[in-house]
């Protein structure tokens, strides 16, 4: 039997199969382990060498079955706070009234698409729903390759876009065996180990360039340049050099570009609102995911209506529970709470903070040998010797797991799983931040040694 490593699953897993794993759990977290792995099957995996028993979670914190409390500095999904009352009312108000799909005329749906089309430039016409953000990657591959003729895909190395087979054939994160022959890997643009003379960017795009000439060699005319916007899997890459030359060069070979923000949208990334717009380009498709409804699966395709017309006028498309009632009300919530509350500029003003903190950090610990980020958007570049980029996967794992043992919920990113990978969520406040910085000092020092 052939088995892979996913770099984005296994790189902070519990190992389950190690009985002194097992033996260091409480009675009844190992009961539930046990019972977990009987029930759902070998795939899955929890985070943490001693996995989090999770059962309520408020604002900006979640709190364990033993009353423990946890700063949540990871979790993309309750993005405006765990709970949230201004989500928890609509879907309550809504889901008492009435829940339904979108074949029937409604107006909460109509209300909503007009008002999430206004974050967007001139030219992204259209909203198509989904329950995902793998179905709105799968939905905008079909797209793409309706508009293009073609089949060919370039992504970056770890790149991820979800759980379907069409995108799990292009998200090498989880398994290189899982990729498609019409897909084509390039580097991510390590802005920490490399500095090609040419610039990052045109690095970057002289890449895509060769793996769409590939593509097209061995008989794929090329579809789609499928990117998230700030390569979280890859690292985390906030260098705004970075996209306009990897647009341009899938352009230029015929392809449409796909802008994966199921992680970097919504204000995440500051107050650009969508990562792409931090890099001052526009892309032809924009994929959205877990944090639209804040818990309630909600997900989006945004495209032109050029790109769009071909995939349009002649496939009917249907979704039952994407652009349903309930969970367009969560999403319309969470989109006024963010726009209201002027919630993307808060990231921008607290992460350039954070990010000034961090990097105070990283002239006290050497084995910190970067700091990448973007609003509430963070990668620490974990080293095994000062001065040095010779990644330190145990040295990260060992921090990441020293949070989790002080209460501070992050996880690791990036091909070596030595990048430290917070998101903080955009409910933090200074006291947040400071427990953040404070906790992760702590956690630095402690493992110095390791």
């Amino acid at each position: 039997m052939t088995t892979t490593t996913s770099s984005i699953i296994d790189g902070n897993a519990f190992d389950e199969a190690d009985p002194a794993s097992l033996a260091e759990l409480s009675p009844s977290d190992r009961d539930l382990v046990l019972r977990r792995r009987r029930a759902l099957g070998p795939s899955y995996r929890l985070f943490y060498e001693r996995p989090v028993h999770l059962v309520r979670g408020h604002g900006s914190y979640v709190y364990g079955a033993d009353g423990q409390e946890f700063l949540d500095a990871y979790n993309n999904v309750a993005s405006i706070g765990h709970s949230h009352p201004a989500v928890v009312e609509a879907v309550h108000r809504q889901m008492a009234q009435l829940n339904t799909h979108s074949r029937y005329l409604q107006r909460g749906v109509i209300d909503y698409s007009e008002k999430l089309l206004t974050t967007f430039p001139r030219g992204l016409d259209h909203v198509m729903f989904t329950n995902s953000g793998s179905e709105a990657n799968d939905l905008a591959l079909r797209v793409a390759e309706a508009a293009t003729g073609g089949r060919g895909v370039v992504v970056t190395s770890e790149a991820y876009h979800g759980t379907s087979a069409a995108v799990t054939a292009i998200s090498p994160s989880i398994g290189r065996f899982a990729l498609g022959p019409h897909v084509r890997t390039v580097p991510a643009p390590d802005t920490f180990r490399l500095a090609p003379p040419e610039g990052i960017g045109a690095w970057f795009g002289a890449r895509v360039a060769e793996a769409f000439t590939d593509l097209r060699r061995n008989g794929y005319a090329p579809s789609a340049l499928v990117l998230d916007s700030i390569l979280s899997s890859d690292g985390v890459v906030t260098d705004t050099s970075v996209l306009a030359p990897a647009y341009a060069a899938a352009r230029a070979a015929g392809a449409v570009v796909i802008a994966d923000e199921v992680q970097p949208g919504f204000g995440r990334t500051g107050s650009a609102f969508w990562g792409y717009a931090r890099h001052s380009v526009t892309p032809d498709i924009v994929t959205l995911g877990k944090p639209m409804g804040n818990g309630v699966p909600v997900a989006a395709m945004i495209a032109s209506a050029a790109v769009l017309e071909q995939f349009g006028t002649t496939v009917p498309y249907f979704n039952t529970f994407g652009g349903s009632t309930v969970p367009v009300a969560a999403a319309n919530a969470v989109l006024d709470t963010i726009l209201n509350n002027r919630l993307a500029d808060h990231a921008e003003r607290l992460g350039a903070q954070l990010l000034d903190d961090l990097r105070t950090l990283q002239t006290r610990h050497p084995h910190i040998g970067d700091v990448r980020g973007a609003g509430l958007f963070f990668g620490i570049e974990i080293v095994a010797e000062p001065g040095g980029s010779q990644p330190a996967p145990a040295r990260a794992r060992a921090i990441v797991n020293a949070l989790r043992e002080d209460g501070v919920l992050v996880s690791v990113a990036g091909p070596h799983s030595t990048t430290v990978k917070a998101r903080p969520l955009l409910s933090w406040g200074q006291p947040e931040a400071d427990r953040f910085i404070t906790a992760l000092d702590d956690a630095l020092a402690r493992t110095a040694a390791r």
